[in-house]
Parts: C-alpha cells; sequence; structure tokens
C-alpha cells in the first residue's frame, strides 16, 4: 500500500463544508471518500490540508489517503474524477514522501477573498463573490492589512482549530488588488484560525466604507483580547488557493 497525495478544487455552494458529518448531509470530504472506495480504498477517514466552512471554495485543497493501486498517479487521478460529482475534482495525484501529513507537513496556505463591486444582483458572479455597493475604498483597506503582516496573536478575529490551542500566527502577504468588477484580498500565512480569514475581510470592508476608523486592523492586532465582533464576510467569497509544503 502506497500513500498517496492529491490536490483537490471544488466549488463549495452545494457542501456544508469539507468535514464529514452525519448522515445525510453533502460534505466535501464525504464525496471524496465515496471515490475512494470505489476505487479500491479501504481506508476509515482521509486527512485534509484543511476544514474549509460551509459555501467556501478551493482550488488547491490537499488531501492524502493510503491505497493499493497497480497503475499510475495519472490513471488514478483519472478514475477519481470518474467518481466525482461536477463541483469537485481532483486536479493532481502523486506518492507522497514519507511522513507526509497534509495538515502538519504544510508550511504555508493561501487564501483569496473576492468583492463584486455592483448596485444590482448577478447571481452567476455572486456565487464566488461578495457583492458591495457602494464599492469600499481600496486604498484604505490596502493600508489597513499592512497591520497583519509578520507574526501576531490574532485572537480578536479567530478561535485555533484545536481545543486549548494557540492564536499566534505568521502571516507572510496579505494584499488587495484591484479585480475587473471590484477587489480581491490575497492573504498567505503559516496557519489560520476558525474564521479568521473572513473576520479580517469583514473588519478591512467596515473601514474601506467608513463604518469603522482608520486603525481598526492595527489596534485588534496589538489587543487580542478586543474581539472583532460584526459578522464575518460571507462564505462563498473565499476560496483556498494552495498549500505549501
Amino acid at each position: 500500500m502506497a500513500t498517496y497525495q492529491s490536490i483537490v478544487a471544488y466549488d463549495g455552494t452545494g457542501f456544508q463544508g469539507f468535514q464529514r458529518l452525519a448522515e445525510g448531509q453533502r460534505t466535501v470530504q464525504g464525496v471524496l471518500e465515496d471515490a475512494l472506495r470505489r476505487v479500491g480504498w479501504t481506508g476509515t477517514s482521509l486527512l485534509a490540508a484543511g476544514r474549509t466552512d460551509a459555501g467556501v471554495h478551493a482550488r488547491g485543497q490537499v488531501i492524502s489517503f493510503g491505497l493499493t493501486w497497480r497503475h499510475d498517479a495519472e490513471t488514478l487521478t483519472r478514475a477519481l474524477n470518474a467518481n466525482l460529482p461536477a463541483d469537485v475534482s481532483v486536479r493532481q495525484t502523486a506518492e507522497a514522501p514519507e511522513g507526509f501529513h497534509p495538515r502538519f507537513s504544510a508550511r504555508r496556505r493561501t487564501y483569496r477573498y473576492a468583492i463584486l463591486a455592483d448596485a444590482w444582483p448577478d447571481p452567476l458572479a455572486e456565487r464566488v463573490a461578495w457583492r458591495l455597493w457602494p464599492e469600499p475604498d481600496l486604498e484604505l483597506m490596502s493600508a489597513e492589512a499592512l497591520a497583519m503582516l509578520g507574526r501576531h496573536d490574532f485572537g480578536a478575529f479567530g478561535q485555533a482549530p484545536i481545543p486549548g490551542g494557540h492564536t499566534v500566527r505568521e502571516v507572510f502577504e496579505a494584499r488587495w488588488e484591484r479585480q475587473e468588477r471590484g477587489q480581491a484580498f490575497q492573504v498567505q500565512a503559516d496557519a489560520f484560525l476558525h474564521h479568521m480569514v473572513r473576520r479580517l475581510v469583514s473588519a478591512m470592508v467596515a473601514v474601506g466604507l467608513g463604518r469603522w476608523p482608520v486603525g481598526t486592523m492595527a489596534a485588534l492586532v496589538a489587543d487580542p483580547s478586543r474581539r472583532w465582533e460584526e459578522k464575518p464576510a460571507p462564505a462563498h467569497g473565499l476560496c483556498l488557493e494552495t498549500v505549501e509544503y
């Protein structure tokens, strides 16, 4: 038996998140494990780089699993995709190095959050973006994002994935950029807290719309006991882009 790692993409719209839940609740993990069983997998649970929330998308989720497979990795990718629904795809498969764990071996993760600037609903575009009008100020949000660079306690923006775990994270990249019909925020860190990216976006948008003062991000990063209490940005604007090892 070999251990394989696969890069997985999915449209999170029709899922109750990545992690397998009770029977009858559709999850990404659930449909992936169903596909694996159809190619001979006998495991009890695949491993993943992260557990995205309901509605969150991915281009670069990473999973691993043990499997006895007599063909090459490309054929395994093809076999898995033949057994997956249209909103999930295995993009690439390879044998994993010894000791590989998609979560604990990861060094950096990158998420991207999309904002659609439009006064009127656009059902197709809004599937993968948060529609806002008026458009938040890009320069203000870009300045706010600088406060999160480096190693900080982000307890104001989320909870540790493991009960009792720490909330210190190192952020390597945090930038806003103009898109054709709006804006996008890209953030890369060693790891993230639950709902961290969506809360960060919510806070920066509040400054960009003039509802919170300039310097809000710096104040919250400096004092993690000051929780960001407003609603997180909607899940459907968020996408897990890459996981680096």
